[in-house]
């Protein structure tokens, strides 16, 4: 006799699984039967839900979080160190711009079943999908680098050669996502960022002068020097780093996620920006409460000093952690948003449960970025120089898969009537513009400074 409930007036499971026909039960459905079915029914429903919630939860808060690796932690430390409290309204206006961002990426995944790389092949010539790729690539290719110059910086603060843990590092990232549980190995991933918890506690324990912090966050304190805007223009390509929004929108398309589910995935998205924000806000306040005023950081050890209010003695081991974990995130993150890119451009098979055989392109990608980033990461470069500019170059970059962005969302044709609407579409227009314009600013600056004018 089987061991699942049939519905006695049809034959079939009351769930609506497939099974085989049976006569009529004799005398019809009973009202107790009528009970347990319908039952059945809610059950597994209230556990289908649940199951779809987890399944889908993550690709924002996991896009965001990666962004603070690394580069950001160096980029937000070093803000606080060089002017203090004085990039925080500038950073509150980079959380409003990434929660938009993220939201619309994670809405075109959602809405169209596709990431952005094929959205941008399908909608726009392939001359300008070949601009937007080599933009990733090159940006991405610099992050990668210092993603593993970090987790060599990490186990330097233990006392682990660089040389001997940044291989060993890479065999371990590359192995998760090709032959184990890339999603098992980001839980762990996220676990070891939570360190960076610290920084809220730290922030507090500084003993800040709040009504400086304050008024820093709500009016503007900019310096017109170009070590401000250039630190401005990190502090965006950190925060709204391209491969975010690739990765948001690859993942929620890779997890299966429809329309039906935007709601839901909408939520991860925006809570994941803002509690990225978040962190990186305490980082600053941390950072300049503790060692703010003596200028740009050198080294990690430095950036660690921050934590002492809170682990005394113990702080480095703390962003030693911290700084494992994030880096280990966006070292796998990163690549992998690449390959979705490339490979979506391409049309071929991308998916993180795919087998090599079956995704060769994908995960070939995946692995040469990982190999190059190690092998670079090994050279004598000085970490903190190289985490800032990549995110200068990410910020120069950024404006480009921005301005794909919103075109495609403000399209009728990609959305229906998910388009963006009068009030989000000038909102989103004037943050890629904002945005644009201190990119190319900055470009100008550095062209001129070349032939010593400035």
């Amino acid at each position: 006799m089987s061991t699942k409930e049939q519905d006695p007036s049809t034959g079939q499971d009351p769930a609506g699984e497939l099974g085989s026909p049976r006569p009529r039960a004799r005398g019809g459905m009973t009202s107790l039967t009528r009970v347990r079915a319908g039952g059945v029914r809610l059950i597994r429903s209230r556990r289908g839900r649940i199951w779809m919630i987890l399944a889908i939860a993550g690709p924002g808060v996991v896009a965001a979080n990666a962004g603070n690796d690394a580069a950001g932690i160096a980029t937000y430390a070093s803000a606080g160190s060089q002017f203090v409290y004085r990039t925080l309204f500038f950073m509150v206006l980079v959380t409003f711009a990434l929660v938009l961002v993220q939201e619309m990426a994670v809405r075109l995944g959602t809405h169209t079943g596709k990431g952005l790389a094929a959205l941008i092949r399908e909608q726009f010539s392939l001359r300008l999908t070949g601009v937007a790729l080599f933009c990733v690539l090159l940006a991405n290719t610099g992050l990668v680098v210092s993603e593993f110059a970090g987790i060599g910086a990490a186990f330097q603060l233990l006392g682990v050669s660089r040389y001997v843990i940044i291989p060993i590092a890479a065999v371990a990232i590359w192995a998760l996502v090709v032959f184990g549980s890339y999603r098992y190995a980001e839980r762990i991933f996220l676990i070891l960022s939570l360190a960076f918890l610290a920084y809220p506690i730290a922030a507090i324990l500084g003993h800040p002068d709040w009504a400086q912090v304050g008024t820093n966050l709500v009016i503007p304190h900019f310096l017109y020097t170009k070590s401000f805007l250039l630190l401005g223009v990190a502090l965006i390509g950190t925060t709204v780093s391209p491969y975010m929004q690739l990765y948001a929108a690859a993942g929620v398309v890779d997890k299966g996620a429809d329309e039906a589910d935007y709601p839901r995935v909408r939520i991860d998205a925006i809570s994941g920006a803002v509690f990225a924000c978040i962190i990186s806000i305490t980082i600053i306040i941390a950072t300049a409460a503790a060692i703010g005023g003596r200028g740009p950081l050198t080294s990690a050890k430095e950036a660690a000093q921050a934590l002492r209010p809170v682990a005394g003695p113990a702080a480095e081991l703390l962003f030693a952690f911290g700084l494992i974990g994030a880096s280990a995130l966006a070292g796998a993150v990163v690549p992998l948003s690449s390959a979705y890119a490339i490979s979506e451009a391409v049309g071929v098979e991308r998916s993180i449960s795919r087998r090599f055989t079956e995704a060769r392109l994908f995960l070939g990608l995946f692995t040469v970025q990982v190999i190059i980033g190690a092998a670079l990461a090994l050279t004598s470069i000085n970490l903190i120089t190289l985490l800032i500019g990549t995110q200068v170059l990410q910020g120069i970059v950024t404006p480009v898969i921005l301005v794909y962005i919103l075109i495609l969302t403000n399209r009728r044709s990609v959305l229906g009537k998910a388009a963006n609407g009068p009030v989000f579409r000038v909102a989103a227009t004037a943050c890629t513009l904002a945005i644009s314009a201190m990119s190319l600013l900055l470009l100008g600056s550095t062209v001129l400074g070349f032939f010593g004018i400035g």
